[in-house]
């Protein structure tokens, strides 16, 4: 037995008391009727008026003219389906910071071996990780004096080597970040485009095969000092046509509003020119929050939005898990 569909028709006010016109119950056999230039009709019923007025016949006549039946893939539906999921890392290490030999420095490591830019990298990492085949993450610094030249690099590999700055495992990172803390300075300014730009140009690679074959995950770990806000700003709404989400951890006490408007929960990020972002991709957490909390929490919030990121971006282009497609093609 088919269940029953009730339909409201309501007036739009966009402050949202929306005015109800009224209702009407149909089920899937009846809307599958329509198509074929034959539309199917119903009367919407206002219930309060029908009471009321013995004249009352209806508040006008609902037309379907075509109705159409879409699989609402899940996030594991995509990552069963053999969508990979590639993290990337970004850390600042930036001035604001302080020197990581005092225990003041947000990159101070304690005696136990570990520091708030650490805790993050193992909450996300070790939960990402178990989404990604090779174990291969590209690592990067932002906002240091690099030797040999010591210029300073909004976009330097963690190993020193910029034409394979993958490292094998989430302790690959961390073995990577304690190894460079020693070897650079600590500068500025605190740039997030240039590393949200470098991973956008794979995902933008990886989109063009028109599959969901890749989804890409961008960690950034800071203080909070951001410089490069309207520069930020359009990365991120041009990074919202594709297959990628960007998570913030936020370490310290500094003030973190720009970093909260940037996640765009209040409202739709917009470009310095008024575009706005096609999906909201950034998400945004103060580790200051969960420094007594278990270890799991951090990592339960901070990629809590990212399986509906990865639906929103497939279901937006029309595409299917790639294994139900390969299925299809058989």
């Amino acid at each position: 037995m088919q269940k029953i569909a009730e339909v409201q028709c309501s007036d739009y006010d966009s402050d949202g008391s929306h005015d109800l016109i009224g209702v009407f119950e149909t089920n899937l056999t009846q809307l599958q009727k329509a198509g074929d230039g034959s539309p199917v009709e119903f009367e919407c019923i206002h219930p309060e008026k029908k009471q009321k007025k013995k004249s009352y016949k209806n508040s006008g006549i609902i037309s379907i003219k075509s109705c159409k039946i879409e699989t609402d893939y899940s996030f594991l539906d995509y990552v069963m389906g053999g969508c990979q999921i590639n993290f990337t890392v970004g850390i600042d290490f930036t001035g604001s910071n302080g020197d990581p030999n005092s225990p003041d420095s947000l990159h101070y490591i304690s005696p136990d071996g570990i520091n708030e830019y650490l805790i993050a990298i193992w909450s996300v990492g070790s939960v990402v990780q178990d989404y990604d085949t090779d174990k291969l993450f590209p690592a990067f610094g932002f906002g240091a004096q690099v030797p040999p030249s010591w210029q300073v690099s909004h976009e330097f590999a963690l190993n020193f080597n910029p034409n394979n700055p993958y490292c094998q495992g989430i302790q690959g990172i961390v073995d990577a970040y304690r190894q460079i803390l020693p070897q650079i300075r600590l500068y500025g300014p605190t740039n997030f485009s240039p590393i949200i730009n470098h991973v956008a140009r794979f995902a933008a690679h990886s989109a063009q095969q028109r599959t969901a074959s890749q989804y890409f995950i961008l960690l950034i770990i800071t203080d909070g000092e951001i410089t490069d806000l309207d520069q930020t700003r359009q990365a991120i709404v041009n990074a919202s046509k594709l297959p990628m989400s960007i998570i913030i951890v936020g370490v310290g006490e500094a003030d973190f509003k720009a970093m909260e408007f940037l996640d765009g929960d209040n409202g739709v990020l917009k470009s310095l020119t008024g575009e706005p972002a096609a999906r909201d991709i950034v998400q945004f957490v103060p580790f200051r929050q969960f420094r007594n909390a278990p270890r799991e929490a951090l990592s339960q919030v901070v990629l809590a939005e990212v399986p509906k990121q990865l639906v929103s971006y497939y279901k937006l282009q029309g595409w299917p898990p790639v294994r139900l497609l390969d299925i299809k093609k058989m």
